[in-house]
């Protein structure tokens, strides 16, 4: 089956700043692709390339199986795309404007405009230039999808919109995966990728520093564990846990005649619930791994000095 997106060895640069190095990606068709990662990390000039708004300094880019510098119109049809920096003006109403972007794209069913505008609350009869940023983004996001695009290209598309907003469009996005199409989704926000990607790009000052699911990173997070034990069990409790699992950050606060021991697991799960077990616990308390907790961690001070070294 072929990538839908696939870049190889993806480089861009700006005089003597590289903004991208090496970028290799590969995206399947009917897959949500997320790439999280902080202002600056590389995020909309790897999407600008994808697109031929700007070209690469050197690397292979297949975009639906052609190269996106000579895909011409034709391709670009098949392309639905949100830039993160929307700029609308003018006095053309929202309905107007969105049947213009239409035809541009070959035409779509009667109504699809009418029924995604109403699903984001969406006021097609006023002018683009009156209209609110949030609105903007909601003119933006129906051009996007209306006329059902094999790939959508979206660039912090929850920009400006209200959390009711934000649900509704990714309900659109799993209605799209669900229909065969690739979405290629970028943001800031852990928690919107957390709900919408199957696969994940983790990408820091034009480097992609992991590539995977959403659930393998989720899996590998650490994890926070609160362990309360009477007081007089507390040594032998962080004695066993030492020997047997990785327990990071541990605080113990005593509490009349009570030991509660937090910390944060790192792995070891199986070790660390043999360890426990073995006390007379009074409470335990293991959150769940969230994307934010596995994410944040390619962003500290190690992975800095690791990036410099």
């Amino acid at each position: 089956m072929t990538p839908v997106i696939e870049t190889r060895a993806l480089t861009k640069r700006y005089g003597r700043r590289t903004a991208l190095h090496g970028i290799d990606l590969t995206i399947e068709p009917g897959r949500v692709f997320g790439v999280i990662g902080p202002t600056g990390a590389g995020k909309t000039t790897t999407m600008r390339v994808l697109l031929d708004i700007i070209r690469a300094t050197s690397g292979d880019v297949r975009v639906l199986g052609h190269d996106p510098r000579t895909g011409g119109p034709a391709l670009r049809r098949r392309i639905g795309y949100l830039p993160g920096e929307l700029a609308l003006a003018g006095r053309a109403t929202a309905r107007s404007l969105l049947h213009h972007y239409a035809e541009l794209n070959g035409g779509i069913e009667h109504g699809r405009i009418d029924e995604l505008a109403d699903r984001l609350g969406l006021e097609l009869g006023r002018p683009v230039r009156s209209l609110s940023k949030g609105n903007k983004q909601k003119v933006g996001l129906v051009q996007a999808f209306a006329h059902r695009p094999d790939l959508l290209v979206l660039d912090e598309p929850t920009s400006g919109l209200d959390p009711l907003v934000q649900q509704e469009f990714l309900t659109m996005v799993r209605e799209a995966r669900e229909a065969g199409q690739t979405v290629f989704l970028s943001s800031h926000v852990i928690s919107e990728i957390q709900q919408a990607a199957d696969d994940v790009a983790v990408l820091r000052s034009g480097r992609i520093v992991d590539v995977s699911t959403v659930e393998r990173l989720r899996a590998a997070a650490r994890r926070s564990v609160r362990i309360t034990v009477r007081a007089d069990d507390r040594d032998a409790l962080l004695a066993r846990l030492s020997s047997v699992s990785r327990l990071d950050d541990v605080t113990v606060t005593e509490v009349d005649g009570t030991a509660m021991v937090h910390g944060m697991l790192g792995d070891g799960v199986a070790p660390f619930v043999a360890a426990v077990a073995a006390s007379d616990l009074l409470d335990l308390v293991v959150q769940e791994p969230d994307l934010e907790s596995a994410v944040l961690g390619f962003y500290g001070p190690s992975a800095e000095q690791e990036e410099q070294s």
